[in-house]
C-alpha cells in the first residue's frame, strides 16, 4: 500500500506545479508584506518627524551652526511643552515664517522677569539644569512678562546673542505656532543621540 501525501484530499498528490504555485505565492506575499511595512513605516516617519538643520546661533553651546536633528513634529498634539524642552516654532502662523528654535523657560498662566541678569518665575528664581551665561539684556523681560492661555516664554541658550521672548520681534510663543520639540540628533555623528 502506497503512502498517502498531505496537502490533498483522497491522498491524490499535488500537480508539481501547484507546489511551484504555492512557493511562488509565498514568496510575493513574504515581498508584498514587506512592502506594506517599509511603507507604513516611512509614512509614520513622514508625519512624525522632520529633520531640521541649525542655520542660527541662538542655542549655542548647546547646538551649534550646521547641527541636524529629526523633530518631533506630533508630540505637542498630545502633551503640553514643558519647561525645559527645546522647541522649533514659527513666529506667526504663515508657512513661510522662518523657524526658530530655543527652550521653554515660562508656561501658561506664569509671569518671567529677569533681574541682575537672572531668571524668576512668579518671582522665585529659576535654578536651570545647566551653566548659561549672565543675561545682560533682559528686554522686554526687565518689568515681567505674564503668559496667557497656551503661551510660552522661551530663551535661547546663547542668552546674551539670541532672538528670543525678550525681544517684540518673537515675543511670547503661542503652542499653536510650535511645530516640534527636537527629539534625536543625527549629526554630527560623534554627537548622535536624544536631543537635550
Amino acid at each position: 500500500m502506497e503512502p498517502l501525501y498531505y496537502g490533498s484530499p483522497l491522498g491524490i498528490p499535488e500537480p508539481v506545479s501547484k507546489l511551484e504555485n504555492a512557493a511562488v505565492r509565498s514568496r510575493l506575499s513574504f515581498f508584498f508584506q514587506l512592502a506594506v511595512a517599509v511603507v507604513f513605516g516611512a509614512l509614520v516617519a513622514i508625519l512624525l518627524f522632520q529633520k531640521v538643520t541649525i542655520q542660527e546661533n541662538a542655542m549655542e553651546p548647546t547646538i551649534a551652526i550646521g547641527d541636524i536633528y529629526y523633530m518631533n513634529q506630533l508630540i505637542y498634539h498630545f502633551t503640553e511643552p514643558q519647561r525645559g524642552d527645546i522647541i522649533v516654532f514659527r513666529t506667526n502662523g504663515s508657512d513661510d515664517a522662518a523657524l526658530h528654535i530655543s527652550r521653554v523657560i515660562g508656561l501658561p498662566g506664569e509671569t518671567v522677569r529677569i533681574s541682575n541678569g537672572r531668571i524668576y518665575i512668579n518671582e522665585i528664581l529659576y535654578q536651570e539644569n545647566a551653566s548659561y551665561p549672565i543675561i545682560n539684556n533682559p528686554g522686554l523681560a526687565s518689568g515681567g512678562i505674564t503668559m496667557d492661555e497656551e503661551e510660552y516664554f522661551v530663551l535661547g541658550d546663547n542668552r546674551n546673542n539670541s532672538d528670543d521672548s525678550r525681544y517684540s520681534d518673537i515675543g511670547k510663543v503661542r503652542k499653536k505656532y510650535i511645530a516640534g520639540k527636537l527629539w534625536f540628533q543625527v549629526y554630527p555623528k560623534e554627537k548622535r543621540g536624544l536631543a537635550g
